[in-house]
């Protein structure tokens, strides 16, 4: 919305807010040395929520003068207002159709809830329609929401403004070979299905843009390297799978934008790797996992679900973007947080063995970590509400659990 006030002379005493105009206009009248008679005839015009980019020019906060009827000039105000149903510029054309997979998950649950309260229309892609309607209740809490099980996955796909693929089995379980399987196939096999959609419709009905979630396991692991975006993959099976995960999203069609987010391990009370370790730490039993000296490259929920949502929306986000904190810690230094968070000790380490027992060669994701910087995330100028893992524990454990 713009607001333009005018003299009769027609020089300007009040600038403009910046977004696009569409002609409507109403006239009112007031004092010209009172801002609070403005700010009251700006009110009459339906401008009351108007934010000030601009001030009040300064003959409009000069001496006080007698308030006699003689006293008042005319001015012509004109509050120009956005027409919603026409404007490209308008909320109504900022608001996007979103399919999104994985939806039901830690993630993504996070995400349908920000599109939706920022006014977004959802297509939740999911393979089990009863888990997603006990998730997203229609009626209830989010109604308009379309569910859609696999064979409507391709029609609510070209129905869409932008794709989030963030499916994929959970790692962290004891591996064997069908586990392997799944995990790999559990991500190229969605991913290899939402380009496909793309890539075949129409290119009036193809989305604009694929947010696709890939790992920070693409790098390897090390207690020495630092990763960012330009580094080399590595060559174990979690560097495997995220490589081959990324190589089906690459296939998508060269008119859409492509954002691939090799996510790190996220943070928040009520799913992720937080979730697990609370528990342990309530029971005076928590402490570093193996060594401790692994490195933990993290990000809180939060903070992911505004990268993907800018991911979404801002035109400059494209390529490889690592979804991390820019302050990764070593995990004995989480642990210690956590603990002093928790008002808990973090003395008890969890031996490597013990470990291995339990998660066989998943241990890997516990017991070996990277070092991953966002370095591309800084450099488009994204903002981090928790960049250090203290504040953002304090923030997590603060919240209410959501049954």
């Amino acid at each position: 919305m713009w607001l333009e006030c005018k003299h009769d002379d027609q020089s300007t005493i009040v600038a403009h807010r910046d977004h696009q105009l569409q002609q409507h206009k109403k006239p009112c009248i007031f004092p010209l040395d009172s801002t609070i008679t403005l700010l009251k005839s700006m009110e009459l015009c339906g401008a009351s929520a108007l934010a000030w980019r601009t001030s009040i020019s300064p003959s409009l906060h000069s001496s006080p003068q007698p308030t006699s009827v003689s006293e008042f000039r005319r001015v012509r105000v004109w509050c120009v207002k956005t027409d919603v149903n026409d404007s490209s510029q308008s909320v109504k054309g900022n608001q996007m159709t979103v399919s999104i997979t994985g939806a039901t998950g830690f993630i993504g649950s996070k995400l349908v809830q920000r599109l939706y309260e920022d006014n977004h229309s959802i297509c939740v892609l999911t393979r089990s329609r009863s888990k997603a309607q006990s998730i997203f209740p229609g009626k209830k809490d989010f109604p308009g929401i379309v569910i859609a099980e696999e064979p409507q996955w391709k029609d609510c796909i070209q129905k869409s403004t932008g794709v989030v693929n963030l499916a994929g089995l959970p790692i962290s379980t004891r591996w064997s070979s069908e586990i392997k399987k799944e995990i790999k196939q559990s991500r190229i096999g969605v991913t290899s299905k939402v380009v496909d959609s793309i890539n075949s419709s129409t290119s009036d009905a193809r989305p604009k843009v694929l947010v696709s979630a890939t790992a920070v396991g693409y790098y390897g692991t090390s207690e020495t390297q630092v990763f960012d975006e330009q580094s080399p993959s590595g060559n174990d099976y979690l560097s495997e799978v995220c490589r081959e995960w990324e190589g089906k999203a690459l296939a998508v069609d060269k008119d859409v934008r492509l954002a691939l987010i090799r996510i790190g391990v996220v943070l928040g009370k009520d799913g992720g790797a937080l979730a697990k370790m609370v528990p342990i730490f309530m029971m005076f039993a928590g402490g570093p996992l193996g060594s401790g000296k692994q490195w933990f490259s993290w990000i809180h929920i939060d903070d992911l679900v505004n990268l993907l949502c800018e991911a979404l929306s801002n035109p400059s986000y494209k390529g490889v973007i690592n979804g991390t904190a820019p302050n990764p810690v070593r995990l004995a230094e989480m642990c210690q947080h956590l603990g002093s968070v928790m008002g808990r000790p973090s003395w008890l380490p969890v031996p490597d063995l013990a470990l291995k027992a339990v998660l066989g060669e998943g241990a890997i994701v516990v017991l070996e970590g990277q070092r991953v910087l966002p370095v591309r995330a800084k450099e488009l100028g994204f903002s981090y509400k928790y960049p250090y893992i203290k504040e953002a524990l304090k923030a997590i454990l603060a919240q209410k659990v959501v049954v």
